[in-house]
Formats: structure tokens, C-alpha cells, sequence
């Protein structure tokens, strides 16, 4: 070989010292510049609609405290907030350095994953990992020979802005759950008679003899006394009845008129639909067979 093997002696299947000292150099410094954020890992990854090609409902049940780079210093990527044919879209996207071996030592996996969450506390914002990276340029490209075989010091994530639908988050970290309670469309049901206890947030509510065999059930997001009863999480459909609290023992008759007409949210009007139903009633003859042909 040409070149001096004192100084560009990297083996394929070795790592030297001095790619070992640039690595510690980098953690290092991202411990100095880097924020800290959690990573979420998809916990239903097996479960896949082969149909349509994605998870039924995803699930992220673990949160890893891990430092990271942003490289975005200026502000966002992406196309931004506009308003298109479906309405205002946010299409904001950042790129966040992390160290493959920090990464391996405290999330006890080989790579971050596509589909996977960042949760940055600083901003209060869900990011969803698009691309995994490993071999960025402007993220030290094969410096010291390193990169071969997938052994890079760093990853580089591409994220884009979490588009919430009704996904499960519990992860025991109240930062992340209490942000994201907000997120989940919430139904309002009347409360007619309140025989005993009072409802929990946050705890499993019910219709039916018992919660193995409930009919339907729900978490509480908030509770009026005598009033009404806020929930989230629906899973079967709740009719006027019982409802009981699985933690509080709280027992109330409910009545509800219909779920979708309660709908709503802090970040959007879930109630369109209704009012795009009720307006297309006064348009279009839906008693006809068939109102969009001919007779």
C-alpha cells in the first residue's frame, strides 16, 4: 500500500484507539451541546396490518432519557405550516444527531428504528423518526476509517412533527403522559345519578359485571360531581347505564346521546363531521336509493 501505515492503519474488523478517543470526543461533546430528550420505541412493531401495510394501533410503552444534537439551530425543516385542500398541515422536520454507542448502552437496542418517537421536553413536542441515517456527511463521515459494516459513531434521525391518531402512550413518565392526555378526542357523557364514590382521572371506567367482562370501557380525562363524566380511550360503545370506576369503586347512572356529537380535543374540532352531516342533509335527498345517480 501506498500510504504510511503509521498513520492510516484502520483494520476492517478492528476499532483502534484513535477512533475510540474520536468517539469519546463526541459523546463528550454532545453531553456539552446536545438537550436531552426521551426516546419511544414502538412496542407493537410485530403487530402489522399486512393490508395496508402498518400497525393497527401503535404502542409506546418505554421512554429512554438520552442526549441528543440538534442540528437544526436555526429552526425547523420542512415545508412548514400551510394551508392545503385537508385543511392547516404541519409539516415541520428536524434532524438530531445521537451517539451509536450511547445509544446501544441505554435503549439496549443496535439502531433506532422508523416509526420510533422522540419526545423533546424543551418544546413539549412528539417527533417521529422517518430515516435513520448512519452515514451522514455532515455528521463525521467515515472519519478515521470508521463507517464499514454499519459501525459509525453517530446516527443521524430524521423526524418529523407526530401526527396524533388515537395511538397508546404510557409510559409512566407523567411529562410525557400528561402532554399527551390533551391529544386523545374526548367524549362527554351525563351523569343522572351519582349512588356512590367519586371518579378518578385517569383511572378505567366501565359498563358491564365486572372489567374482564365489560361491554365497553374508557379512561377518565375529567370529572364534574353530579354533572358529567369526560373520557378518553373509548373501547366498545358505552349506552345509558352503570358506569363503574375500576380504582375509585365510584357507581353512576349515565345516559348518552351519541358519542360523536361530544367529540372534541384541545388541537382540533373532531364536531366537523357532524356539521358536515348535517349541513349535506339539507343538500342531498338521502332517502333516495341511490341520491348521487340517476333515478
Amino acid at each position: 500500500m501506498a500510504t504510511n501505515l503509521y498513520f492510516n492503519h484502520f483494520p476492517k474488523n478492528q476499532i483502534t484507539s484513535e477512533q475510540l478517543l474520536v468517539e469519546d470526543l463526541v459523546i463528550e461533546a454532545m453531553k456539552i451541546y446536545g438537550m436531552d430528550v426521551f426516546y419511544m420505541p414502538r412496542s407493537t412493531r410485530d403487530s402489522v396490518d399486512y393490508l395496508y401495510g402498518e400497525d393497527p394501533l401503535k404502542t409506546y410503552t418505554q421512554a429512554y432519557a438520552i442526549e441528543m444534537y440538534l442540528e437544526n439551530v436555526t429552526g425547523m425543516d420542512g415545508d412548514g405550516d400551510f394551508i392545503s385542500k385537508f385543511g392547516l398541515e404541519i409539516r415541520d422536520e428536524i434532524t438530531m444527531l445521537v451517539s451509536r454507542r450511547r445509544f446501544a448502552f441505554t435503549t439496549e437496542q443496535t439502531r433506532p428504528n422508523e416509526g420510533d418517537l422522540i419526545y423533546v421536553p424543551i418544546i413539549n413536542g412528539f417527533f417521529e423518526i422517518t430515516f435513520v441515517e448512519h452515514e451522514d456527511n455532515q455528521a463525521m463521515y467515515h472519519t478515521l476509517g470508521r463507517g464499514r459494516g454499519g459501525n459509525v459513531y453517530l446516527y443521524a434521525l430524521k423526524l418529523k412533527q407526530f401526527v396524533f391518531s388515537n395511538e397508546v402512550i404510557e409510559t409512566g413518565i407523567p411529562e410525557i403522559d400528561n402532554d399527551i392526555r390533551d391529544y386523545y378526542p374526548r367524549t362527554k357523557i351525563s351523569l343522572n345519578t351519582m349512588f356512590s364514590g367519586k371518579y378518578v382521572n385517569d383511572e378505567i371506567v366501565y359498563q358491564g359485571t365486572d372489567l374482564a367482562n365489560a361491554t365497553a370501557q374508557a379512561i377518565v380525562y375529567d370529572f364534574v360531581p353530579n354533572t358529567e363524566l369526560s373520557i378518553i380511550r373509548v373501547q366498545g360503545t358505552f349506552t345509558s347505564g352503570n358506569v363503574i370506576g375500576n380504582t375509585s369503586g365510584a357507581i353512576a347512572n349515565t345516559s348518552l346521546i351519541s358519542d360523536t356529537g361530544y367529540m372534541n380535543n384541545a388541537f382540533e374540532d373532531i364536531q366537523d363531521n357532524v356539521r358536515i352531516e348535517s349541513e349535506s342533509d339539507s343538500i342531498i335527498d338521502f332517502t333516495e336509493t341511490n341520491p348521487f345517480g340517476e333515478p
